[in-house]
């Protein structure tokens, strides 16, 4: 089950939970703490399996025009089961709803890494297009990748 969490303490709770357990992608502790705690004050979608909480996607406003999927994560158990997906699609509908024109999503760039190259292509798969590349807006290490798509009916 997909729903949009409105209480703020559920929400650090579950992104507590989730991004804990995926220290591979959020393995700087001061990166996952600031995401648990800022999440409560975004857009917040969870997955529900079984009557626990098993992955989240939080939307963050980056412009009058722009929400920006700032953070998501699925435990292990569930990857490739279409949750991660599921999350996608309610967000882009509420962001749509909500009046924003684009969503945004940052990661590393492909090729430097497997587990984000899995992501880029997940990102790819749900309709982002390549916008640019920004070497070191984190690191040399971790060459940023935006991606972006129109959230407009043509």
């Amino acid at each position: 089950m997909i729903e949009q969490i409105f209480d703020k303490d559920e929400k650090r709770k579950i992104a507590r939970k989730v991004l804990e357990a995926l220290r591979e992608w959020f393995e700087v502790d001061e990166s996952r703490e600031q995401y648990i705690r800022e999440c409560a004050d975004w857009i917040f979608i969870a997955a529900k399996e079984n009557d626990e909480y098993v992955g989240f996607l939080c939307l963050k406003e980056t412009g009058n025009a722009t929400v920006e999927l700032a953070v998501m994560g699925v435990l292990k158990g569930y990857h490739r089961s279409g949750i991660g997906r599921q999350l996608f699609e309610k967000a882009k509908a509420i962001a749509a709803e909500s009046g924003y024109s684009f969503m945004q999503v940052k990661t590393v760039q492909m090729g430097k890494y497997e587990d984000y190259d899995k992501t880029n292509l997940f990102y790819l798969s749900c309709g982002f297009k390549e916008f640019e590349v920004f070497p070191t807006y984190w690191d040399e290490d971790n060459p940023c990748q935006i991606y972006v798509m129109s959230l407009s009916k043509i």
